[in-house]
Parts: C-alpha cells; sequence; structure tokens
C-alpha cells in the first residue's frame, strides 16, 4: 500500500508541476479573459489518460504500477476539473455567461474527443 500510494503521490507531484508551468506559459503568450491554460490541461489530460489506459489494455503492455503512477498520479495532478468549475462560476458572476457556456461545452466535447483519439492510437 506504501508502495502505490507513493507512485500516485510522485505522478500527481509531476503532473502538478506540469500544469502550472503549461498554464504559466500559456497566461503569457494568450489574451486574458478566457482560462486557456486550465482549458488545455484538461483536453490534453483527456488525451493522456485515454493514450494511457488504452496502452494498458493491449495485453499488459503497462503494469498496474505505471497506471498508478501516470493515469491516477499524473493524469490526476495534471487535470484541472475543480479549477475549471470555479471557472465557470467566475465567468457567470462576470456576466460572461456565453463564454461560460462556450468553456463547459467545448471542454467537455473536445475532452471526450481527445479520448477516444489516444484510446485509438492504441488500438
Amino acid at each position: 500500500m506504501l508502495r502505490n500510494l507513493a507512485l500516485v503521490g510522485l505522478g500527481g507531484m509531476a503532473g502538478s508541476i506540469a500544469r502550472y508551468l503549461v498554464a504559466v506559459a500559456l497566461s503569457q503568450r494568450l489574451p486574458l479573459g478566457f482560462p486557456f491554460g486550465t482549458f488545455t490541461v484538461n483536453i490534453v489530460g483527456c488525451f493522456l489518460i485515454g493514450l494511457i489506459l488504452g496502452l494498458l489494455g493491449r495485453a499488459g503492455t503497462l503494469g498496474p504500477d505505471l497506471r498508478l503512477l501516470l493515469a491516477t498520479g499524473f493524469c490526476g495532478g495534471f487535470t484541472t476539473f475543480s479549477s475549471f468549475t470555479y471557472e465557470i462560476i467566475e465567468l457567470v458572476e462576470a456576466n460572461q455567461a456565453v463564454l461560460a457556456v462556450f468553456y463547459v461545452t467545448f471542454s467537455i466535447l473536445l475532452g471526450l474527443l481527445a479520448a477516444v483519439a489516444g484510446l485509438a492510437l492504441t488500438r
């Protein structure tokens, strides 16, 4: 159990650091007013988890330790659904309801498509 916690913790730490670096890089390059960092990591994270879980389904390509490290740990630390929901609330409170609906709709649709693409690449 301690080994599993260490794998999830290490993966989560790496994912959280990667999420922060992506958010900082995008915020310096893209216009403000839309949460591009969170949007990007959610889509990329959906793709990565699809890819990882797809590889896991292939005759043991990745073992249970890598699943804990990469899917549970890294992707769990990298994706930011809680930030996503908070930013939706912020957009609504700022009278940006149309932008909030756009954000929700395209995050979900593109996230699903990215996960399907990640799985498709492993089949």
